[in-house]
């Protein structure tokens, strides 16, 4: 059955008149007529009563109207309540983002982002793989990327900039002697992001290090050890360089900056929940770059 049909059956039930159905509805009342006939064609019963004055229920049409205007009502409301036609963003906001993030920045913006938004409550899933988000129901992702992504189903929406740079311990560095110049680095032991290349123009790759990892937290820890020197993200490092237990090394060189990026699945409406998080990411960003260059050298 047509509920478009049925809806306009209980509007003239309702009115007693197709004329006020019709200026009710915003339709002609000739479309209003046709449509109630054609209801009656398919159900096989007279609905309405029609007179020059007056149109009333027929016995088939009240026991329609008694069983179908509630449910029709129900069914607006709950068209009419959803979360996303609220105007304030709402419901359950699904995200996944890598543990190193999840580690530093990430909490601060989530404590924030559902202080501002009290009706969206966050679901957030910390894993280093690359998440299905349509096959396994994610809202969006974070991910750190510097090449462009080549899934079309999805929307990638660049944050910011993620400075990376070369790390040490401070004990390391005093048992092998800090490097002044790029050549120097081939002396070195180095801790390694799996796939990650090395500084442009230092002439060094995956095969020259000692350890490989593919966790940026338990690369930073590895390093804060003493196994070697790493390239990690600036903003991983930034605590431990001011607290003294990271030195950077070569501050003249650096790594061309890879992306922050936001993923989520192309729709024809973005979700208000998915569009608040992604400019309140923004507003946060904008004040905390994470292309801010760690200190010390």
């Amino acid at each position: 059955m047509d509920l478009n049909l049925l809806g306009l059956f209980v509007a003239v039930a309702e009115t007693g008149s197709f004329s006020e159905a019709a200026r009710k509805l915003g339709l002609p009342k000739s479309s209003v007529s046709r449509g109630v006939a054609s209801l009656e064609a398919s159900v096989g019963a007279q609905l309405l009563h029609r007179t020059t004055r007056h149109v009333s229920l027929s016995t088939a049409g009240a026991a329609l109207y008694e069983r179908a205007a509630p449910l029709l009502a129900s069914l607006k409301e709950a068209v009419g309540t959803l979360p996303e036609r609220e105007e304030a963003p709402s419901g359950e906001l699904r995200l996944t983002a890598p543990h190193d993030m999840g580690a530093t920045f990430l909490p601060e913006v989530i404590a924030r982002f559902t202080t501002r938004f009290p009706s969206v409550r966050v679901d957030c899933r910390l894993t280093n793989r690359n998440v299905d988000l349509v096959a396994e129901g994610f809202d969006l992702a974070l991910r750190a990327s510097g090449a462009k992504l080549a899934d079309s189903s999805l929307v990638v929406r660049r944050l910011g900039a993620i400075d990376v740079q070369l790390f040490a311990s401070p004990t390391y560095l005093a048992r092998r002697g800090t490097p002044r110049a790029p050549e120097d680095l081939s002396q070195h032991d180095f801790v390694a992001f799996r796939g990650l290349k090395f500084l442009g123009g230092l002439g060094l790759s995956e095969k020259h290090s000692r350890v490989l990892g593919d966790d940026m937290l338990f690369l930073r820890e590895t390093v804060k050890a003493g196994a070697g020197i790493a390239i990690l993200p600036a903003f991983l490092a930034q605590a431990d360089v001011t607290s003294g237990q990271l030195v950077r090394v070569l501050p003249r060189y650096t790594q061309p900056a890879t992306s922050l990026v936001m993923l989520y699945p192309r729709t024809q409406h973005v979700p208000k929940k998915v569009s608040a998080f992604r400019d309140f990411l923004l507003e946060y960003l904008k004040g905390r770059p994470l292309s801010a260059p760690a200190n010390g050298s």
